[in-house]
């Protein structure tokens, strides 16, 4: 049996073979050979009662940009990279090119909604969630961090509504559990990294079914009837789906950067489907606070919200775009100038490797 357990500074371990072995905090992996500086891995080992190993001395570095443009050719493909085409040709001298989807997309974009605080907003996300629920609509809501994600699932308790919270620990079982998000009336909460890859089909996904449902019955005509039964049973719930509107994403909160937005969005109307999606905002968020609670923006927004009451507007939107521009722009400028020190720090590599 492993035990998970939790270090000052978000360290997490597992004790497996008489080995302290850390594990990825967000894909819940372990990581085998990586340890801790400044003595840390060995403490543990101590507090463990495991053999203490010699620490671990780093001989050499490198940034992830000069890493790749060390190959003689680099390419790569993603639904999310138009937000960061400057960055991919200032960095790596990469044009980005936008493919058309093979059929027109029929997702409904809405307009975001803002509420004053923070009680107020997961309120009315709760009763959202549970009209959708009540209609047979699928939900899948994205939170910036495993906190959010359990506040909004006591909300939901509250409502009655039955609902799964993933946060990105134990990836293999999420993305059982993400591959049927597409299903009739089902609530599925995660975080953005949780079950990423899976591919959420209406009525759910058929792959995935046989392996949890028929991984123990034996080829014949047993496991051929259940097999035509389960073909059946996904056709008439994706008929059933489509009718309800399809899967609904809904945001908690808008990120920092647009690119998580917009991969968040493409989880729903894939391939020709229906679907809907929808930010909540308040002035509470971790992004919002760009603005600051002293200025106009913030003030404004205090004295004509009501408690409970939501404001509705395009130009809300554009607003928050901005501050998601800006927090980009600032992360870029980090980017670039590790690259600008990099690249003194590559003639000496050079000379001494």
């Amino acid at each position: 049996v492993l035990v998970l357990h939790r270090y000052p500074r978000d360290r997490h371990y597992v004790i497996r073979d008489g080995l302290v072995q850390s594990v990825d905090e967000y894909t819940g992996r372990i990581q085998p050979g990586r340890t801790w500086n400044d003595g840390l891995h060995q403490a543990i080992e101590a507090k463990e009662g495991v053999s203490i190993e010699p620490e671990n001395q780093t001989l050499a570095t490198i940034t992830f940009q000069k890493y790749f443009r060390m190959y003689p050719t680099i390419s790569g493909m993603t639904g999310t990279a138009a937000t960061e085409a400057q960055e991919f040709f200032d960095i790596y001298k990469l044009n980005v090119v936008e493919i058309p989807t093979n059929v027109p997309v029929l997702r409904v974009d809405e307009t975001d909604q803002f509420f004053k605080n923070t009680a107020d907003k997961f309120g009315a996300i709760a009763k959202s969630i549970k009209e959708a629920h009540d209609r047979g609509q699928p939900v899948l809501v994205g939170t910036v961090s495993i906190e959010k994600s359990e506040l909004l699932s006591e909300y939901l308790d509250k409502e009655g509504v039955k609902h799964a919270v993933l946060n990105a620990r134990f990836h293999e079982q999420e993305a059982h559990i993400v591959a049927q998000a597409g299903r009739i009336g089902a609530v599925t909460i995660a975080t953005n990294m949780a079950g990423r890859g899976t591919d959420i089909q209406l009525g759910g996904n058929y792959e995935f079914r046989l392996e949890d449902e028929l991984s123990e019955v034996p080829e014949g005509k047993e496991r051929d009837k259940a097999i035509a039964k389960i073909k059946a049973e996904i056709a008439e719930e994706k008929d059933r789906v489509r009718a309800a509107g399809g899967l609904f994403v809904l945001a908690t909160e808008r990120h920092e950067s647009r690119r998580i937005d917009n991969k968040l969005r493409g989880r729903t109307g894939r391939q020709g489907d229906p679907g809907l999606s929808r930010f909540y905002l308040c002035l509470e968020d971790d992004l919002l606070r760009i603005f600051g609670s002293e200025t106009l923006f913030a003030k404004m927004m205090n004295s004509s919200l009501e408690d409970g009451e939501a404001i509705v507007g395009k130009w809300l939107s554009k607003a928050i775009e901005t501050a998601q521009r800006k927090v980009e722009a600032r992360n870029y400028d980090m980017r670039k100038q590790l690259v600008e020190y990099d690249n003194v720090m590559n003639d000496q590599r050079r000379v001494i490797y």
